[in-house]
Parts: structure tokens; C-alpha cells; sequence
């Protein structure tokens, strides 16, 4: 088992191409402070499972479970997530090392044929196995048929290029981070489809007693970003949130302040959301944990439902 720094740091990562440029990303700025960095590429179970919807067989874990083994046993030192697919409570012996600067956090329509949401035809069917974005795309409109989509970025534009859907939403960072931007026809504004807590973030991994790489890692984080996301998981953590739950967080500064926005969907009611806001100081983790207490309760208060 791995314990103390080695001439070179290894990254497990999976092997899409957009977790790869994840990774890679983080080698090259750790390459840029003089260390020497490798990749372990591996294939998780979520990435096998594509027949079923996440919240269906297990949850975004899937996705990090394969990777943090392989921290466990020591084939890796770090691990690179996308933050949206990292559980809110990690297991016992590992922890977030850092959280770098964020991309865009919004939502993009893709379509080869329609310029935005507004401009498909009624009963348009439009891919995602995202539950949020399932109930908030319902909010808008309520005529089309919202159908599941799975895999890696590249097949589920293939697949809209097929034909099957006559549009998807993704996240707007992932097609950036690939080239891709010019496959977005529109882009949501946050009052329109608000985004998934960590959306455009990146998290790094570590075994919780790794000291070593926790202070070797602490000049990538970017302390506003850290905030608002840690704002933004709180009201998911205090909700139960998961991929199982259409649950929206999102966190901005604005006037030295933490605006923090929350959506909740009702499955049983289609169309039924439930909308919180709080503004406030925040000087660290506490106080923005304190934050996303405070939203959570705004949404149990307008009828939101914990999970479990």
C-alpha cells in the first residue's frame, strides 16, 4: 500500500474520453509544478451498466467505487471525478483533497435540427437519464416525451445523430472541455433548468491519510468555487440527494455574498417543483455548509420530501 510520496504520482481514472481529459488536465498542472504524473485507466461499473438508469442500479457511485479501490490497494495515489458524480458522503478513509476552478455549470440543448427547448414540435423526444433534468425539461414543457439516455459523452451524440431523439441536454462543461462547443444550439439560463450540485467541477480524491498529497494538492483548489460547491452538496446531502432524487443546486457570488438556489422535483406530480433561495456571507466551509442547511429547510418548509 501506498503511503508516502513516490517519484510518480498515479491518477486512476476512467476511460471515456472526457474522464481522461479530466485526468490529464490534472497531470499536466501537477506536471507544471515538477512532478512526474501517470494515468491508470480503468472501466467501472457504471460505465458497463447501460441498459438501466443510474438511479435504477446503484447511483453515480458506480461511477468512483472502481477507482477508489484502486486508491485502497494502492495502485493509484489520486483520483479525478467529475464533482456532480461524487457521493455527498464519501466512505469511511477517504476524502475531497481539493476542488478546482469551475467551468460552465449550465445545462446545453443539443439538436441537429432545432435551435433551442421552445422550437421543437410538440411531443419531441428528447434524451436524458438525468431525473432533474427530466422534471425541470417537464416544468417547460410539459408536452414532450423525455426519454432515458445512457453512456459516455460521444455515444449519446451519436445517438442524437441517429435520429433517435430529436435533441439532448448535457452538460454544457463536458462539450467544451472535448472541443465540442459548437454542438450547443442553446444553453439554459439558470432560471430555466437550474444545475446539478458540483455541476462543472472537478474533484480530487485521496485516501484521508495521505497528508502528503493532501498538501502536495492543495495549490490546485480554488477557494470560490470549493465554497459554492460545498454549499451546493450540503442541500443535497441534507435532502438525501442522489442520481434517485430530481434535486437542483447551484451556487454564485455576487456582491461578496454566496446566492444559493435550489429546485426540487416531484416525480408523483408532474410539473410540481419547489424553488428556494438564501443569500449570505461565507468565509469558509462551515458557513457554507451552514448555507446549504438553510436551503434544504426552505424546500422542506415549501414541500420538498427528504429522501428515505
Amino acid at each position: 500500500m501506498r503511503s508516502s510520496p513516490s517519484s510518480t504520482i498515479v491518477i486512476a481514472t476512467r476511460e471515456s474520453r472526457l474522464a481522461l481529459w479530466q485526468a490529464e488536465h490534472v497531470q499536466a498542472l501537477l506536471a507544471q509544478r515538477g512532478h512526474s504524473v501517470e494515468l491508470l485507466g480503468m472501466t467501472t461499473r457504471g460505465d458497463q451498466i447501460l441498459d438501466r438508469s443510474l438511479s435504477k442500479v446503484g447511483g453515480k457511485g458506480l461511477f468512483v467505487k472502481e477507482l477508489e479501490a484502486a486508491l485502497e490497494d494502492g495502485r493509484a495515489d489520486i483520483a479525478v471525478h467529475s464533482l456532480k458524480d461524487v457521493p455527498m458522503d464519501l466512505p469511511y478513509g477517504f476524502v475531497l483533497a481539493c476542488v478546482l476552478e469551475r467551468e460552465d455549470p449550465r445545462d446545453a440543448f443539443v439538436s441537429p435540427h432545432y435551435a433551442s427547448l421552445d422550437a421543437l414540435p410538440q411531443g419531441a423526444v428528447v434524451g436524458t437519464s438525468s431525473l432533474r433534468r427530466s422534471v425541470l425539461l417537464k416544468a417547460l414543457r410539459p408536452d414532450l416525451d423525455i426519454q432515458p439516455l445512457r453512456g459516455n459523452l460521444d455515444t449519446r451524440l451519436r445517438k442524437l445523430d441517429e435520429g433517435q431523439f430529436a435533441a439532448i441536454v448535457l452538460a454544457a462543461a463536458g462539450l467544451k472541455r472535448l472541443g465540442l462547443a459548437d454542438r450547443i444550439r442553446d444553453v439554459f439560463t439558470q432560471d430555466r433548468m437550474l444545475p446539478a450540485a458540483g455541476q462543472g467541477a472537478l474533484g480530487i480524491e485521496v485516501r484521508s491519510d495521505r497528508a502528503d498529497l493532501l498538501a502536495l494538492l492543495a495549490p490546485l483548489a480554488h477557494q470560490q468555487t470549493t465554497l459554492a460547491t460545498a454549499a451546493e452538496r450540503a442541500v443535497s446531502r441534507a435532502m438525501g440527494g442522489s442520481c434517485s432524487m430530481p434535486l437542483a443546486a447551484h451556487a454564485h457570488w455576487a456582491d461578496g455574498a454566496l446566492q444559493l438556489r435550489a429546485a426540487w422535483g416531484d416525480q408523483d406530480r408532474e410539473g410540481a417543483l419547489v424553488r428556494a433561495e438564501v443569500a449570505g456571507p461565507v468565509d469558509g466551509p462551515a458557513a457554507a455548509e451552514a448555507l446549504g442547511l438553510r436551503v434544504a429547510e426552505a424546500l422542506q418548509a415549501g414541500g420538498a420530501r427528504k429522501a428515505g
